[in-house]
């Protein structure tokens, strides 16, 4: 049995013992189909309990699973009142983030006409004491699967991607390394490059694909030759080191949008896309 199963057996061992804990789940990858799991994965449990005030006056019940070297403690008012959060690394390097119920706002969410996210990817009842499961509906893992984009949405990333291109050209021209990393990892790989890739691969799936929580599985389902050029978009301190990321950036974009937009049929923004090219290359010359 490895450290992560251990500690899982000593969580339901002492929730089976503790009256105050009402049911038990085990939810995220460790019961999602089609997520990935090695031994770095977290154990993600919800707890809910009798008089979750109590236990959230004493945090001393988390030292029951081990010592613990590091903790995040989330409040209701963190999450509207639904729930509260103890993200916990123990000492034998487990990691176990708690969702804490109470029993009311446990049954609201068990009643709702649609299941929430954090259960539609996948859930295990361990233990329920008084059957306040009995109406909770079975996981579709249907909430982590790529969806298909509107001509509207598909328009709006390929315009945010190109615009927000300029701030990095500006922002290298200038030497301006951070403001440049800022812009070329928070805004066009996290909100713009990540989705459309994650269109591309969808589109051959039949839009029943996930690829994980930011790109993790992208290196399963591109090719070899995708994946080098997606690589080429990183890039080390060096400023030019950075202008040749960029252009990757812009071909990789380039090869994906026109192809789905060919295949989605939906307009590509060919006349702005070279726009901002002319841009980069003008800015890029001046610089010498």
């Amino acid at each position: 049995m490895n450290s992560r199963d251990q500690k899982l057996q000593q969580i339901t061992d002492w929730a089976s013992r503790n009256d105050q804990v009402r049911v038990v789940l085990l939810t995220s990858s460790l019961v999602n189909p089609l997520a990935p799991v090695d031994q770095f994965s977290d154990l993600d449990i919800e707890l809910v309990f009798a008089d979750l005030q109590k236990v959230l006056a004493d945090d001393r019940w988390l030292s029951e699973f081990g010592r613990v070297i590091a903790k995040i403690a989330e409040a209701e008012d963190a999450f509207d009142g639904q729930h509260a959060m103890r993200m916990v690394l123990y000492e034998d390097h487990v990691k176990v983030d708690f969702k804490l119920y109470g029993i009311p706002k446990f049954l609201e969410d068990v009643n709702k006409d649609e299941l929430p996210e954090d259960w539609d990817i996948g859930y295990k009842v361990l233990i329920d004491k008084d059957l306040l499961t009995t109406h909770l509906k079975a996981p579709g893992h249907q909430v982590s699967l790529i969806k298909k984009p509107t001509a509207a949405e598909f328009e709006q990333k390929f315009n945010d991607f190109w615009w927000d291109m300029t701030y990095v050209i500006k922002s290298l021209a200038r030497a301006d390394l951070f403001y440049a990393k800022f812009m070329s990892e928070n805004n066009m790989r996290t909100e713009y490059l990540v989705p459309i890739i994650e269109w591309y691969i969808a589109i051959e799936h039949d839009w029943n694909v996930t690829t994980n929580k930011h790109g993790r599985l992208f290196p399963r389902y591109l090719s070899a030759e995708m994946w080098q050029k997606t690589e080429a978009t990183f890039s080390g301190s060096d400023i030019q080191d950075n202008w040749r990321a960029l252009i990757a950036y812009a071909d990789l974009v380039h090869e994906l949008g026109t192809e789905l937009a060919h295949k989605l049929r939906y307009p590509y923004p060919t006349e702005l896309e070279q726009n901002i090219r002319e841009y980069l290359d003008f800015v890029k010359r001046s610089e010498k």
